[in-house]
């Protein structure tokens, strides 16, 4: 069973029970990844971390390494 299955079911229940719908599949997901990479951030912060541009320098450092 997909999210578009148990959306219809849900739908269907909640026609039913006299209740809301439910939301659409998918409908959050930006607020939720978003909420994701504050969350992150604020944690790196706590930790003493930068808390942006962490993938670009660990990567400059694994493929550019400094000639000593």
């Amino acid at each position: 069973m997909n999210a578009m299955h148990q959306y219809l079911f849900d739908t269907y229940r909640a026609a039913q029970h006299g209740e809301r719908t439910p939301p659409l599949p998918g409908t959050h997901d930006v607020a939720t990844l978003r909420a994701l990479r504050d969350r992150r951030r604020f944690h790196a912060v706590l930790a003493g971390r930068p808390a942006r541009g962490r993938l670009r320098t660990a990567l400059s450092r694994r493929f550019h390494p400094k000639a000593c």
